[in-house]
């Protein structure tokens, strides 16, 4: 493939391009779990910004916009239903040519404070609390990754004695608007994501003989994690029952710190991060 005179420098443990056009990840296996990357990506020796997930150890980007960077063709065919690389031409958006689809009237939300699901849609006004109002504008990348159709909207069901553990107050609902030059970024605190994430605790417990003692827990659990154990918290996307499932049987007596966080950039609702720390 011609590069048309630029050479591209992908400073990371081998970034692997992904041949999705409009998707962030284009492979999925039961054993997947993906994170946002922090690698830097050099094109002739100037930093550029490129959409980067980590999965197993690869750093995946998409090929669009590999071809945006260094200059070459990136485009679908609808037809045979399949992605065409044209090295000898310059690359183009063709997603201007389409018609922008119809935005329904912006109206501002309430985000429930009980637990219950809040599903974002396109023209939602989400009420920071730095004051601002962060407008949703795009939900099709969440809605369309290729792990969708893998999840299981509903929470798990108990699978032992529920009762046997503490009762937990859920946090209040933070929304956290971060705006700089790498974009406009909000980070909403999904608290019915929390919850599936303390029941799947809750059900691997209750199979874990290391957890109890003289029948009392000593599994510690809470719902939010502080400003200074942040930089020892580790996030896993998309969803994965299992990830939490082996921490537990793993580290019976840790003290489970999780969270779960919906990340929009730039209006686009991205992904639902589960955030995880354990002293």
């Amino acid at each position: 493939m011609k590069n048309r005179g630029k050479s591209m420098a992908l400073i990371a443990a081998g970034i692997v391009i992904g041949a999705a056009v409009g998707g962030p990840v284009t492979q999925a296996a039961e054993s997947i779990a993906a994170q946002r990357s922090a690698q830097k990506i050099y094109v002739d020796g100037q930093q550029v910004q490129m959409e980067a997930y980590n999965i197993n150890g690869s750093n995946y980007v998409k090929l669009r916009d590999v071809g945006k960077a260094v200059g070459f063709n990136v485009s679908w065919d609808a037809g045979t239903k399949s992605v065409v690389v044209e090295s000898d031409k310059p690359y183009t958006d063709d997603s201007a040519a389409q018609p922008a689809p119809a935005i329904p009237m912006s109206a501002t939300v309430t985000l429930p404070t009980d637990g219950s699901k809040y599903t974002p849609k396109v023209g939602d006004r989400i009420p920071c609390d730095d004051g601002t109002v962060y407008e949703v504008k795009d939900v099709t990348r969440f809605e369309n990754n290729v792990f969708a159709p893998n999840f299981d909207p509903e929470l798990p069901k108990p699978t032992c004695d529920w009762s046997q553990y503490p009762t937990l107050e859920l946090p209040r609902v933070d929304v956290r608007h971060i705006s700089d030059a790498a974009g406009d970024d909000l980070f909403v605190r999904n608290l019915y994501e929390t919850r599936r994430m303390l029941y799947t605790i809750y059900n691997a417990l209750g199979s874990e003989p290391a957890a109890w003692k003289d029948g009392k827990l000593l599994t510690k659990i809470a719902l939010t994690i502080p400003a200074e154990d942040e930089p020892y918290t580790k996030y896993f996307w998309p969803w994965k029952e299992t990830e939490l499932t082996k921490h537990v049987h793993a580290f019976p007596s840790f003290q489970f710190k999780i969270e779960a966080w919906d990340y929009y950039h730039n209006g686009i609702f991205e992904e639902t991060r589960y955030y995880v720390d354990l002293i």
